[in-house]
């Protein structure tokens, strides 16, 4: 099998394209690209601003609205339902293509004339204060998220309801802080687990209900800190764990760190899938390097956050729904294919360089077209004119590249410059997923949006908020708490500085007996995203050692007494007997991090 190695034009590191590469390059007729993955995935995700919102006024009614894009942003904005409606024509802002200028520039051009909807929201009812969503009701700052209803501070959901501050969960209710599971019932800080209820601090669980500050379990019950207990004293325990107070709870919080911190790890989360490497796959075939990605996809590389019937794509975030040749698309497919370089596109097929475009055909560098077919920069063309002038303008980006601030060139076959995008680089989905300071963001080329300047008068501080949430009274829903992280003297996770409790919020949190946050969401939620696993892969050795882990763990429950430092000691024989474990593997763990991180072998013997 031949490969190239190429050095990013960004970062200047050597990246591999292999055979399998190059076949699927050859297969949809681009060439090979010129950015390694990750600094392509940034680039992408610098084109997606999921969460930050601003307040302007539709250009064509003056209505207020909720917006993704920044009043200086240079793009035009009407609501979202005027955006939809045939109140306006796109193809009256088309343009004739310019062979003296780059394309890149031409696109831009463009893109600052024609009018963008307020969020790209569908289907949603009561639901404005979000972006990204489809089959919303009733939620408040949600995000890239699709069905669900009473949502609170949650992103990127499929299917939950009644729950507050949740990140990738799918089919779950009554839940509050939960982070990459599903099919979860009542349950209080969870990450990684599926089909639990009635328990809170779980990590790695399966089948679990009523268990508190567990991990690895599978198919327990009234366990609390991996250890069994009768239906009587685990009831009677929990009572006088006092959850509804919040120094208590911080004190669960930590104690859950630790907990999880020293857990046995799997290298990867991958279920039900052949010839796969990344995190979080399900239901997928032959999908490398790839994240949050299931339900029958096969033959994909370097996605991020899709699936549903996805074939043949490359080089994505929110991609599928019954869509295949999918290559460098964000937020693209719905029952569509032959999607290149593309935002925001659904439905139809051959269309390449295009934004917000829905049930097209045959459109190059469009932009906000419906149900057309045959169009350049919006400007309409028979099918034989359409066919004869895009061949000549790939041509023309190979001969008129576009060349960006720090040198670097775009010719076809690259994604849209990130300088070009409307968005700066943290409002964008890449400041959660590739965190850079300001320093870092500028030296990158990027652009960095200041916050607007709050107006807040702060009527009480975080440390003054009740402790129990049965000593809150409804009048907090009037009052402005400084969110604690500003109080200390700031962070970098887009803090809002302060934050309201919304009524809804207070009845949920007296119905679940949690107490009142001390962060705003922002912070929150960043929270929750430094505790998932990075989008990246490093090349490791299975850390069994035969008995036990080579590295040290708190005992399970059986050896010692919990929080006792020790090796893991394995539970059972694992196929390589007393010798180190032979299997390597890619994981989202680097070398460096502390936990043991067993194979898909090792794991199944002590887990499973």
């Amino acid at each position: 099998m031949s490969s190239e190695t190429k050095t990013c034009q960004s970062c200047k590191t050597l990246f591999v394209i292999d055979q399998e590469d190059i076949d699927f390059y050859g297969k949809i007729q681009v060439p090979p690209p010129t950015f390694c993955p990750s600094c392509r995935a940034v680039r992408r995700m610098t084109w997606r601003n999921e969460r930050t919102l601003y307040r302007r006024a539709c250009e064509k009614t003056g209505k207020q609205v909720i917006t993704c894009f920044a009043p200086d942003s240079g793009i035009h904005v009407y609501d979202r339902d005027v955006w939809w409606s045939d109140d306006w024509d796109p193809l009256s802002f088309g343009t004739e293509y310019d062979f003296s200028k780059p394309f890149f520039s031409q696109f831009r051009e463009l893109l600052g004339k024609i009018p963008m909807p307020s969020v790209f929201n569908s289907r949603c009812v009561r639901s404005d204060y979000g972006n990204h969503n489809g089959e919303l009701k009733d939620s408040y700052l949600v995000f890239a998220t699709w069905g669900g209803e009473n949502l609170l501070y949650s992103s990127k959901i499929l299917g939950a309801k009644d729950s507050s501050d949740l990140l990738v969960v799918n089919n779950s209710e009554l839940c509050y802080e939960a982070i990459g599971s599903s099919k979860l019932y009542r349950v209080i800080y969870a990450e990684n687990c599926e089909n639990c209820s009635d328990s809170y601090f779980l990590y790695e669980c399966r089948g679990c209900n009523n268990c508190f500050g567990c991990t690895n379990l599978r198919n327990k019950s009234y366990h609390i800190f991996n250890r069994p207990y009768s239906r009587d004293e685990y009831l009677e325990t929990l009572k006088g764990f006092n959850l509804g107070s919040a120094a208590e709870m911080e004190k669960f919080k930590a104690k859950f760190e630790d907990i999880k911190k020293n857990a046995l790890r799997k290298y990867a989360n991958i279920v039900n899938s052949q010839n796969a490497t990344g995190d979080n796959l399900t239901n997928v075939s032959n999908c490398r390097d790839s994240f949050d990605i299931s339900n029958d996809v096969r033959d994909c590389r370097y996605c991020i956050n899709g699936g549903m019937k996805m074939y043949d794509a490359y080089d994505g975030y929110g991609l599928g729904a019954n869509a295949e040749l999918l290559y460098e698309s964000v937020d693209t497919g719905a029952d569509g294919n032959r999607f290149y370089f593309d935002i925001f596109v659904w439905t139809g097929n051959d269309v390449a360089y295009s934004y917000a475009c829905h049930g097209c055909q045959n459109c190059f560098g469009c932009i906000g077209l419906r149900k057309k077919e045959y169009c350049i920069l919006n400007k309409q063309y028979t099918k034989e004119e359409y066919k004869e002038l895009v061949p000549r303008i790939i041509n023309q980006m190979e001969g008129v590249p576009y060349v960006d601030k720090k040198g670097m060139t775009y010719r076809y076959g690259e994604f849209f410059p990130s300088e070009l995008s409307p968005f700066a680089y943290n409002e964008t989905i890449a400041q959660e997923y590739f965190p850079l300071s300001r320093e870092e963001v500028t030296a990158g080329g990027y652009i960095w949006r200041e916050e607007e300047t709050k107006h807040y008068s702060v009527t009480k501080k975080s440390e003054e908020l009740p402790d129990a949430i049965r000593d809150t009274d409804d009048s907090i829903v009037n009052e402005i708490i400084g969110c604690a992280h500003a109080s200390s003297g700031g962070c970098n996770e887009k803090c809002s500085f302060a934050f309201k409790i919304i009524p809804e919020e207070l009845m949920f949190y007296r119905k679940m007996n949690l107490p009142l946050p001390r962060l705003c969401s922002n912070c929150r939620h960043f929270g929750r995203m430094t505790r998932r696993n990075p989008v990246r892969l490093w090349r490791r050795r299975c850390t069994c050692d035969g008995r036990e882990s080579e590295i040290s763990l708190p005992a399970q429950a059986g050896n010692k007494e919990l929080g006792d430092k020790s090796p893991y000691r394995n539970t059972t024989p694992h196929f390589h007997d007393e010798k180190p474990c032979p299997n390597e593997f890619d994981t989202p763990y680097a070398p460096d991090r502390p936990e043991a991180v067993y194979c898909e072998q090792c794991y199944q013997s002590e887990v499973v």
